[in-house]
């Protein structure tokens, strides 16, 4: 299986299926554990996840390692990866063709891990493996069955970490909606669903230059 997922990083590493290839700094194929139950899947890389080749290393990043913390898991317990393996320029939302021509590498990631439950973080995540239409507000925090990669998995819509950043408000959902993560996972939760931020996650939502940011519509904010 590991060494599965290494081979098939190795043929991604130059796809050229569509033009984001041309503009990219190299391929963000993914990263933890190939055996995880749990593995979450965002948007597209951004800069920093452009140019150090893995992906959620930003802010972003930074406090969705605090979420799994406060749930007793690590980053290296869980699988983390995205519907683009390529940045789109700017951070601008990925476009249909894009999510088309990328969607199979993400479809053979997940038939090679076999989570038992698949987090997606935002609005282009959620709608590509639902398969359904309904945006991230109106489903956030509901588990679903569905078949991903010839398995049967639980499908767990969240806010995108980064939504935090934009709106303090959404720190107590996400962290309301990361507590039911371990049910999910048949274990028993580490924290309680109303503790207090820890300090640390605090000072993560202190404001910075919106520019070091994707924007917040494409985070799936509505």
């Amino acid at each position: 299986m590991i060494e599965a997922l290494a081979q098939y990083a190795e043929e991604t590493s130059g796809c050229t299926r569509c033009p984001l290839s041309a503009t990219r700094t190299q391929v963000v194929f993914g990263s933890g554990d190939a055996a995880a139950e749990l593995m979450f899947v965002g948007e597209a890389p951004g800069f920093h996840e452009d140019q150090q080749g893995v992906p959620f290393v930003g802010q972003a990043g930074k406090l969705l390692e605090t979420l799994l913390q406060g749930i007793g898991l690590s980053r290296d317990e869980v699988y983390v990866a995205n519907v683009l393996k390529c940045r789109p320029p700017g951070n601008r939302d990925p476009q249909p063709e894009e999510i088309e021509a990328c969607e199979s590498h993400l479809f053979h990631q997940i038939e090679l891990i076999r989570p038992a439950l698949v987090a997606t973080l935002g609005n282009f995540a959620t709608k590509l493996l639902s398969g359904r239409p309904t945006g991230i507000t109106r489903v956030h925090g509901v588990p679903q069955q569905v078949t991903l990669g010839g398995n049967e998995v639980t499908l767990y819509p969240l806010y995108h970490p980064a939504a935090a950043l934009y709106t303090r408000s959404m720190l107590s959902v996400l962290e309301e909606d990361f507590a039911r993560i371990p049910e999910l996972l048949g274990r028993r939760s580490a924290a309680p669903a109303d503790a207090a931020p820890e300090p640390e996650l605090e000072r993560q939502l202190e404001p910075e230059p919106p520019r070091s940011l994707e924007p917040a519509v494409q985070l799936g904010l509505f």
